[in-house]
């Protein structure tokens, strides 16, 4: 049984058990979260673990007037922001240019596909596109906060993101076209 307080208390101590059992009641959703940011398991892997040693460092500032997994959440996202800008691979991906008048398809197509085709398709995107996308879609931040933990404006915020639906549009639409042709097909 998880008693989240005791667990709480426990951790500032520095109990290392109870360190252990708040990190296996959360590490497979982290885990998610910051593999939602990341190109590669291993990548995922070393941001959970630097999430958690400051989850451990930061558990005093744990007010208790929120849910504690948003708290820790919230620091696996900053975690995994702050991997991508120090990480020479991900920083020469992370090219955030001024946004350009462009026409926006505000259409949404109306395919279905399965969640894990999408978070597929969202991992496929520039990893600029995909920061963006993810703080905004998933993690509800505003385009304004955004700008602000990525550096940059918050019209470009919005031009990333839109740029970034755009292309998983256009993705979705080819791969129901497709499947249409191998439905066609296979009769």
């Amino acid at each position: 049984m998880f008693n989240q307080k005791q667990v709480i208390k426990d951790c500032q101590k520095g109990n290392v058990l109870a360190q252990r059992q708040l990190y296996d009641h959360y590490a497979e959703q982290m885990f998610g979260v910051c593999y939602r940011y990341t190109k590669s398991f291993e990548d995922a892997e070393d941001v959970l673990q630097d999430g958690f040693i400051r989850v451990f460092t930061n558990l005093h500032q744990y007010r208790g007037d929120g849910e504690l997994g948003a708290w820790i959440r919230r620091i696996m996202v900053h975690t995994s922001i702050n991997y991508l800008k120090k990480n020479v691979h991900y920083r020469k991906e992370m090219v955030f240019t001024e946004p350009s008048l462009h026409p926006v398809l505000n259409d949404t197509p109306d395919i279905l596909i399965q969640a894990k085709e999408l978070a597929d398709l969202i991992r496929q995107l520039p990893t600029g596109y995909q920061t963006v996308f993810n703080l905004y879609a998933v993690e509800g931040f505003a385009h304004a906060e955004i700008g602000k933990i990525l550096g940059i404006s918050e019209n470009t915020s919005r031009s990333q993101y839109m740029r970034a639906r755009n292309l998983l549009s256009e993705w979705i639409e080819k791969i129901d076209e497709d499947n249409k042709k191998s439905e066609k097909y296979a009769r």
